[in-house]
């Protein structure tokens, strides 16, 4: 039928991959008008081809020794949250890299399961707004309405490099994943992410040169904290780098790319180590594995959000919105242009934390629902026993570390009200801050942590299980902060621990408690309200 409607819906989702998906429970959930518009025939396309190698990176751990389903949730990277506790990917798969299939499965069962509301085959072709809200256009003609427009698409258009012939090399999206097919022949990889080592790895066995080449040196993943670095489980090309077998990184920039009549290519190259000497290289192949970039070019431009980050993502607020167009909002993937390479909103074990917190904005802003929260007895030992509850358990706050918290409010004479998983950069701009003093929650690494061997003992010794030192750990662990009007009074860091537990009554307990105190006889009294 023509999916035409005369009265705009409260949202339209653009994708079923997970983030879509995740936002559809909980739209329908709250009971608003949505739809989800996906432009292939079933959840989570993009999986069906990428990762073009099918090993996921994100992590399955099945067996945790718990119970506890948030403890588990933060060694199961791929579920969705979900009110069913059984809908869990962990029984999809018990690889600790699952398969990208078992991906694919599992979010179409989950869309089964909520009956989302899904149309398929239907690509948005054409963004506008007007004063009712949005209106898309999908490749039949079809025009479908809506107060509200979330873009959950992922980063679905090739991040190419503005290179001279590199419209004659072969993408990581159509190159062939077959070893065979490159027996004896001189590979350059232009990329140093996971996808170009991924790509190298394929071809250690086969490929008589492999080069990785990019301007910037690789950054591994146990050392940034990061997940999208460079992940152990795509590394063993540096062995064969390292040990002289034929393969190489390269540092500097591709200036040009010339494919030769006969076969094979001449590729200059410019060497950021060595006095930027430039030098032809020649190979049979060449791979462009660069990434991916948000495709605004659907968007009318009276509506086409602000782009950053070398065009890649779009603006957005601490709402996720859109800071130039009023209504667009994003979930996913996209949503990590507000904790770019420093946390993990660029993945599903990080971004369906931002997706909830997205449904809660939304019914804040629009839906006059405030946000869910508990009250709490507002005597310093209250607080930090909540405090110590949660930061042992919560996964919100352990995979989405320094970029959501939770918020403690408090006034003078009346409860506290303790707030879950609020993004902080929100928190200080939002109604829940307004009316007094509050208290921000997070797991945090230390300021220089990506700057330390995370293998040297040392570097664990100073702050592990010490009160005098927990500033400086370089490790996870929680950060309480005072604030009033945005203003920060006050900062307690808890001791690291190794096995991320924080419960000890005189190292982590008992300090906490006096930091309460201490901060809350800092607020103005009722009478100077």
């Amino acid at each position: 039928m023509n999916p035409t409607h005369s009265e705009p819906l409260d949202y339209l989702v653009i994708g079923a991959g997970p983030a879509g998906l995740q936002l559809g429970q909980l739209l329908q959930a709250a009971g608003h008008g949505y739809r989800i518009l996906e432009s292939g025939q079933a959840p989570g396309t993009f999986f069906q081809t990428f990762p073009r190698h099918r090993k996921l990176i994100s992590i399955n751990k099945v067996y945790n020794g718990t119970d506890d389903p948030e403890l588990n949730l933060r060694m199961d990277w791929n579920s969705l949250l979900s009110p069913d506790p059984h809908l869990l990917f962990t029984r999809y798969s018990k690889r600790y890299f699952p398969h990208a299939d078992d991906l694919v499965r599992y979010l179409a069962d989950f869309a089964e399961a909520f009956k989302l509301d899904i149309t398929y085959d239907t690509r948005a072709e054409r963004i506008r707004r007007d004063d009712d809200g949005f209106t898309v256009t999908d490749q039949h003609g079809h025009e479908h309405r809506a107060r509200r427009l979330i873009m959950a698409t992922g980063l679905s258009r090739p991040n190419t490099p503005d290179i001279p012939g590199i419209e004659t090399a072969e993408d990581y999206s159509v190159v062939s994943v077959d070893p065979e097919d490159f027996i004896d022949q001189r590979v350059l990889i232009l990329g140093k992410g996971n996808s170009a080592l991924e790509t190298a790895d394929n071809l250690v066995e086969t490929a008589a040169v492999i080069h990785v080449a990019g301007p910037h040196s690789i950054r591994m993943a146990w050392n940034s904290h990061y997940v999208g670095h460079l992940r152990a489980v795509n590394n063993n090309f540096l062995d064969t780098y390292q040990l002289k077998s034929q393969n190489a990184l390269l540092d500097g920039d591709v200036l040009a790319i010339d494919k030769d009549p006969d076969g094979g290519y001449r590729v200059r190259f410019s060497f950021s180590r060595a006095d930027e000497v430039v030098k032809e290289l020649r190979y049979d192949r060449v791979v462009v594995c660069t990434g991916f970039r948000f495709d605004a070019s659907v968007f009318d431009p009276r509506c086409r959000p602000d782009l950053v980050i070398d065009d890649r993502f779009a603006a957005l607020s601490p709402a996720y919105e859109s800071v130039n167009v009023p209504g667009l909002y994003f979930a996913g993937t996209l949503m990590q242009q507000r904790d770019f390479k420093k946390s993990t909103g660029g993945f599903i074990h990080g971004f369906r934390y931002a997706v909830r917190a997205l449904s809660r904005i939304l019914d804040e802003r629009h839906h006059d629902r405030p946000w869910p929260h508990r009250p709490l007895d507002a005597s310093p030992s209250a607080l930090a026993d909540a405090v110590v509850a949660r930061v042992n358990c919560s996964s919100a706050l352990w995979q989405q570390f320094a970029v959501i918290g939770d918020l403690i409010a408090t006034a003078p004479g009346e409860p506290a009200r303790y707030h879950e998983e609020v993004p902080v950069a929100y928190a200080h701009e939002s109604r829940l801050t307004e009316d007094g003093d509050y208290f921000t929650v997070t797991l945090e690494y230390g300021p220089d942590h990506d700057k330390v061997d995370p293998f040297d003992i040392t570097v664990r010794r100073t702050a592990q299980n010490s009160v005098d030192d927990a500033f400086d750990a370089a490790y996870l662990h929680p950060v309480i902060r005072h604030f009033r009007g945005g203003e920060l009074l006050g900062t307690h860091h808890m001791a690291e621990n190794l096995e991320n537990e924080w419960h000890h009554p005189d190292v982590h307990q008992a300090p906490l408690t006096e930091f309460f105190a201490r901060e809350l006889d800092r607020r103005p009294s009722p009478a100077g309200r």
